[in-house]
């Protein structure tokens, strides 16, 4: 697929509904090398790398790691992610935010719970898309589900600790509380995916994702995009990635720097418009 086959209707459902599915982005030899860069990093995670699993099949997550498995990044500049997050967005500039492994194991029973992302990170922008990218077949059970129009008005709600639904360390009361999820059983949507399809959704989309009780492995990589004008954002919880933590030292409303969040993809003739 390439992003001219990215039809205006997919894009139309991206900006209404906060979610969209993209089917056949990824060549096999794009998942072939992202299935490598998978397995370097279960043989070497980084320092925020771990089994989130307290029981049954593991769950492994980590992220940040483009800069020692390039190829994390090379999907979004070489390949077709960043044209993918700058057309869906409607963006001039594409700048990569970073990367997250996902990797749940068979008979993994850890279920992530409602949330949106845009809380949890250190950056603010109008533009945003992550795109979560499957290495193995996942069936709708077992797929993310999401509220549709939850991104609509870019309401921020309270950013939790997913085993203890307890809010995130620090100063919370900005956000607000979580709507009735299950009032709008008729708002949530869930797909299923194949490798090479993408499930595309907006930082401000609230979802959740089940647990692994197949007796397959599922694996997933979820690149996150921002579109220009994204500004560094200091928050009074923690946040994640902890990018600070990494050594990143910027003030409120700072330009992202590129040696950190890369551009990945610029529409043509944007500088000079």
């Amino acid at each position: 697929m390439s992003t001219s086959e990215i039809s205006a209707t997919e894009k139309a459902t991206f900006h209404r509904d906060g979610v969209v599915v993209l089917h056949d982005v990824l060549s096999p030899q794009w998942l072939d090398r992202l299935a490598d860069a998978i397995k370097k990093n279960l043989a070497d995670p980084g320092p925020f790398g771990k089994n989130h699993a307290e029981e049954g099949g593991a769950y492994f997550g980590d992220y940040v790691n483009w800069q020692r498995i390039p190829d994390f990044i090379n999907v979004a500049k070489s390949g077709p992610l960043g044209q993918v997050a700058g057309e869906l967005m409607g963006a001039k500039q594409v700048q990569f935010f970073h990367e997250h492994v996902l990797v749940k194991e068979p008979g993994n029973s850890s279920a992530t719970p409602w949330h949106q992302d845009m809380p949890y990170y250190c950056v603010d922008c109008p533009k945003t898309v992550s795109l979560w990218v499957p290495l193995d077949p996942v069936g709708r059970s077992e797929s993310l589900n999401f509220l549709k129009g939850s991104h609509l008005g870019k309401t921020t709600y309270m950013p939790r600790r997913f085993k203890t639904l307890e809010p995130l360390e620090g100063d919370t009361t900005q956000y607000q509380a979580f709507p009735p999820i299950d009032e709008y059983s008729d708002k949530i949507a869930s797909y299923a995916v194949n490798p090479g399809d993408v499930l595309a959704f907006d930082f401000h989309t609230l979802h959740d994702a089940p647990a692994n009780p197949t007796d397959t492995r599922r694996r997933a990589i979820s690149f996150r995009f921002v579109g220009e004008n994204a500004r560094y954002v200091t928050r009074p919880h923690d946040v994640s990635p902890p990018f600070p933590e990494l050594g990143l030292k910027l003030y409120m409303n700072d330009p992202l720097p590129e040696d950190w969040f890369p551009t990945v993809w610029e529409k043509p003739g944007a500088r000079h418009s």
